[in-house]
């Protein structure tokens, strides 16, 4: 399979991953839709009056922001199928890659506590922070069947 190929639907699944997280706690919580609203007001309504703890659900945020974070997680997937590719052939570089991705998950949430507080007021971080690790686990998984001879060595 391309590397292409591998990397979109790595990224797909970890979108996918994500949205079904927070549609299954926004359903529990008896608001659906309500974290790809706040997502998507953040992101492209900066100077909306009403807090976003208050927003009500809104089809055109949640289609404009899960279309973004597709994106981003499709770019993420490319990223990461290159990166295999290359500590396939060098296997010395696996841990390398490892520690990478263990960098830039810490850096999400440090980033977020620091850059985007008025979303983590309105949404609960530990939510946020178990979706980053079932996305990653998910495109782990992916990329676990799609690469069973991989050996990282230190």
């Amino acid at each position: 399979m391309a590397l292409a190929q591998e990397g979109l639907i790595a990224g797909l699944v970890g979108a996918a991953t994500i949205a079904v997280w927070f549609l299954l706690l926004d359903s529990l919580s008896g608001r659906p839709l309500y974290t790809p609203t706040v997502l998507g007001t953040a992101l492209f309504r900066r100077g909306a009056t009403t807090p976003l703890s208050e927003v009500l659900p809104d089809l055109e945020m949640v289609l404009m922001f899960t279309w973004v974070h597709g994106l981003v997680f499709v770019a993420i997937g490319g990223i990461v199928a290159r990166l295999l590719a290359l500590a396939e052939r060098n296997p010395n570089l696996g841990f390398g890659i490892l520690m990478l991705f263990v960098f830039f998950e810490c850096g999400f949430v440090v980033g977020a506590m620091f850059f985007a507080e008025p979303i983590l007021h309105a949404l609960a971080w530990p939510a946020v922070l178990v979706a980053n690790v079932l996305a990653a686990a998910a495109m782990g998984g992916y990329f676990w069947v799609r690469h069973p001879n991989l050996r990282v060595q230190p």
